[in-house]
């Protein structure tokens, strides 16, 4: 630690750094928040490690602030400052959470880190983790069989006893085989601290995961350690030199606090675990394969932040290549169309969009001189260079919440009060508006606050563009879309089959799905693609644009969607789009599909994804 307080002239050098990074990333989490440290060189009799979380958007604030009254505290009573390995909070591990709930269950018990406490250092153990476990009934059944008896039935807590039980035995059996070779006391338990390997521990637990996880820990004798899904689905970069070894779930956040360059940051592997001693050795290996890498298009899209490298290019690119069907909507009528952003996630697809008008422009330009170059007037001439696209900041977002991640029961309440307009810019009855946005999922918000405000303009007609195919699945790996029935697209292509008379393939689909429900995951068959089976993207589209119709609305209306084809153009390294294809990397995620068709077919407004004993 004085070396940092040499260097950077703060013992709170690390403190400081997970503080920025956590502010960096709050994106990914806005119901809670938390972080931990451990303190590798305490005396016995002292504390180790500390742990402190808080609830709501305010968290981080929240925690960082008890953490600076307690050294406040501390430093008041030591003021000769020379007491740091007894200091609150100030040691060489640290672990920050931001909590996205995923399974509908919160408060500060769901908060991470979760901490497992032992008198012995190397049993403590804490965890933090991005993820969803689509069998964890299989993980609480195999540890109940082992002997053990879980206190909570949810996903983290079954894995934090799933490790520690493995952790406690490993400890053991070192104990014993190091007192046989004559290690006692201080030296058995220093010896016991080198030589615990956490990689067998971590790979042996998670062969029979099913799920998407990005998990870090560390003990409280100093290991620590992150693993990865085989499957890539969720995202891990991380940096290390001499000073220090940091993983983040994006690679922006450590670029801004650190100041790296993009190619400073690597991507830790699919399926690789990455593992620290306390003397800061590193080591990264290969715990799992699969031929099924499947990372998240979706944090692609929307989830993360659009500040990275090649996320910024590919949402551009997604807005891009949406333009050839805008144009067709609006019969290439450019004057007479304003093109804008949802925010504030899509401006960055909007950029790609009005590229690709530019660019449509230009060539309309290009053609109109060259075909009467003969005959044009320099006024003339001037009066084709004049023709730009018509872009505009049309809806402004007045409340700084994301309703797509808020709590089930204050979406539908929120969503009519987040936009506003813009007024005086585009001419009534005349003009037509598009307006991008990065994904529709429920289509609550549109109808009930962006169709409903834009409609006041009086335009000519709505194009509601998604830079996102049309979301038609659940997820089961850690993003909170888990329900049928919350689908827009779904219930447009039920919508569809009933006005059809084509109610026989629902209860097929119910008949298939219900005959499998109690099927091992590997033998399950994702029926539900059968709803959507008699139809094109575009007639569930223009059902979708029937179903967004506010009543007071007069105007014409139309959805438009991106295609999985593109999307997997504009992002060709991360083809996770089981959302809009229902191809799940995991078998898990056809179970999820299955109980979730099930749930909606029998009225139950439950999640897919259940712990053992619901």
């Amino acid at each position: 630690m004085a070396y940092y307080e040499k260097k950077y002239g703060s013992q709170r050098y690390g403190l400081n750094m997970l503080y920025l990074l956590m502010e960096k990333q709050h994106n990914r989490g806005q119901e809670g928040a938390g972080i931990a440290t451990v303190k590798l060189h305490a005396s016995p009799g002292e504390e180790y490690i500390f742990r402190e979380r808080a609830l709501g958007n305010g968290a981080i604030s929240e925690v960082f602030n008890v953490v600076n009254q307690q050294l406040a505290t501390f430093n008041q009573g030591n003021n000769n400052g020379n007491h740091i390995e007894k200091a609150p909070f100030l040691g060489e591990i640290y672990m920050g959470h931001l909590r996205y709930g995923t399974i509908g269950r919160s408060g500060i018990a769901y908060t991470h880190p979760f901490l497992r406490r032992n008198n012995w250092r190397s049993r403590n153990l804490c965890l933090a983790g991005n993820f969803n476990l689509a069998n964890v009934n299989e993980i609480f059944d195999q540890i109940v069989a082992e002997g053990q008896h879980p206190r909570h039935n949810a996903d983290t807590f079954i894995i934090l006893e799933q490790l520690g039980n493995m952790l406690d035995s490993a400890v053991e059996e070192l104990n014993v085989s190091l007192k046989s070779q004559g290690f006692t006391g201080e030296a058995l338990k220093e010896k016991i601290e080198h030589d615990i390997d956490i990689e067998p521990i971590v790979k042996e637990a998670t062969k029979i995961w099913d799920g998407g996880f990005v998990i870090t820990g560390m003990t409280g004798s100093g290991d620590a350690f992150v693993f990865r899904d085989q499957w890539g689905i969720r995202p891990a970069y991380y940096f290390a030199n001499d000073e220090i070894i940091v993983v983040t779930s994006e690679r922006p956040a450590m670029q801004t606090v650190f100041n790296l360059k993009t190619d400073d940051i690597h991507e830790l592997p699919a399926g690789a675990g990455m593992f620290i001693k306390k003397d800061g050795s590193l080591k990264i290996s290969q715990l799992h394969t699969s031929d099924k890498i499947a990372p998240c298009s979706f944090e692609r899209i929307y989830f993360s932040r659009g500040s990275d490298r090649d996320i910024y290019q590919e949402r551009k690119m997604l807005g891009k290549l949406l333009t050839p069907q805008i144009l067709e909507s609006i019969k290439y009528d450019l004057d007479h169309t304003v093109l804008s952003f949802i925010p504030n996630t899509a401006e960055v697809a909007y950029y790609g969009m009005m590229e690709g008008f530019d660019n449509y422009l230009n060539q309309q330009k290009t053609s109109a001189i060259l075909h009467q170059k003969k005959s044009l007037t320099e006024k003339e001439v001037e009066e084709i260079l004049a023709k730009r696209v018509r872009t505009e900041k049309l809806t402004v977002k007045d409340i700084k919440l994301r309703t797509f991640i808020t709590e089930d029961t204050n979406r539908n309440d929120l969503a009519a009060h987040v936009y506003d307009v813009t007024y005086g810019i585009v001419r009534e009855h005349e003009d037509n508006i598009v307006v991008i946005d990065d994904s529709i999922v429920r289509g609550t918000t549109l109808k009930q606050s962006i169709i409903k405000i834009i409609s006041r303009l009086n335009p000519k007609k709505i194009i509601i563009v998604s830079s996102s195919p049309q979301i038609r699945y659940p997820d089961c790996y850690g993003i909170d879309m888990s329900r049928l029935s919350e689908f827009i697209a779904f219930t447009a292509a039920i919508a569809l089959l009933k006005e059809q008379g084509r109610q026989a393939i629902i209860d097929e689909v119910y008949r298939k799905s219900k005959a499998q429900e109690n099927l091992p995951k590997e033998k399950v068959v994702n029926y539900v693609k059968e709803i959507y089976t008699p139809f094109t993207d575009k007639e569930i589209a223009a059902k979708i644009s029937q179903l967004v119709r506010p009543d007071d609305c007069h105007t014409d209306i139309e959805i438009i969607y991106q295609t999985i084809e593109n999307l997997h153009h504009a992002c060709p390294n991360h083809k996770g789009d089981w959302y809009f294809s229902g191809d799940y990397p995991t078998p898990g995620g056809n179970k999820i599909v299955n109980q979730a068709f099930i749930n909606y077919y029998e009225n139950k407004n439950t999640r897919p994804i259940k712990s053992p004993g619901e």
